[in-house]
């Protein structure tokens, strides 16, 4: 998926000179600028009246990426560069500080924070779709670093135990998750801190059981959510695909509450209110539906 940002660096981006050269020994202490090219710049800004990031796109010493990213790192959010983690792109809460799918995925931050994570004892939500390739996971693992901008400890469980998908967006190891620790086989070691996003960790859905359904719906699955709402702000729970198996009333129910992920042009409105019945008729809250421009 290809991302359009939109973020500012020419005009009056809010920088003083004194910040002009903090960013400026940001760049020298990773090495991507010398002393002489923050130099450089500088003299031609005093010159030119333009701002620290324009001037160093121009001389070709950094691009627009690299600005992005190290206004963010100044302002304690840092924002992921292209090509150079395992994450991948199509995170783009974790690439982008703005552009339209970030201005959604805030939105429905804002919402869902107003809704439902106000509250200490609403702190798990669970995302369920009709079908596959509806972007459900897409929208569970970008709201995930939503929050965790935030500062929010935040983690997102993969609990599709039949097409798990997280680990190849975050990548991380599979080896080991929720499968493992709902048969007895795992524990809290299980969950993996995302390197570059902190306050963000995740829980991989693990090796592909014969029966996720009957795991998903024992009482272990249960205790694991109470002992990890006790160390989690935010935790947002990824399921199947609903019309094919019944895992994810069972998640949703777990969890308390869920969103239903629905896709413009493919999902059927006899398939949404089909799917926000069931998740109802598990007592949990169906917080509202978001539609994804995928």
């Amino acid at each position: 998926m290809a991302v359009q940002t939109a973020l500012s660096i020419s005009g009056d981006d809010g920088l003083s000179g004194r910040e002009d050269r903090m960013i400026g020994a940001l760049f020298v202490a990773t090495g991507r600028l010398s002393r002489e090219d923050v130099a450089n710049i500088l003299r031609a800004q005093g010159q030119r009246g333009l701002r620290f990031g324009e001037v160093a796109i121009e001389l070709g010493l950094l691009t627009r990426t690299e600005i992005e990213s190290a206004l963010a790192h100044q302002f304690n959010s840092p924002f992921l560069v292209p090509g150079e983690s395992r994450i991948s792109e199509a995170l783009v809460a974790a690439y982008a500080s703005s552009g339209a799918e970030v201005e959604a995925l805030r939105a429905l931050r804002g919402q869902l924070l107003l809704r439902w994570f106000h509250d200490s004892d609403h702190n798990a939500l669970a995302l369920v779709s009709g079908e596959r390739r509806e972007g459900r996971s897409f929208v569970a693992a970008n709201l995930a670093v939503m929050f965790s901008r935030l500062g929010k400890r935040t983690l997102l469980i993969d609990a599709d135990l039949r097409n798990p998908s997280q680990h190849l967006v975050f990548g991380i190891e599979n080896r080991v998750g929720l499968s493992a620790v709902l048969s007895g086989r795992g524990g809290p070691e299980t969950i993996q801190p995302i390197s570059g996003l902190p306050d963000l960790s995740v829980l991989p859905a693990g090796a592909l059981p014969p029966n996720p359904v009957e795991l998903l719906a024992q009482p272990l699955f249960v205790e694991l959510l109470n002992e990890l709402r006790r160390e989690f702000d935010v935790i947002l729970l990824d399921s199947p695909a609903a019309t094919e198996c019944a895992d994810a009333q069972t998640i949703a129910m777990r969890a308390g509450a869920a969103l239903i992920v629905v896709r413009k042009d493919v999902t059927r409105m006899w398939r949404m209110r089909g799917v926000s019945e069931t998740v109802v008729q598990t007592s949990a809250t169906v917080l509202g539906t978001v539609l994804n421009d995928y």
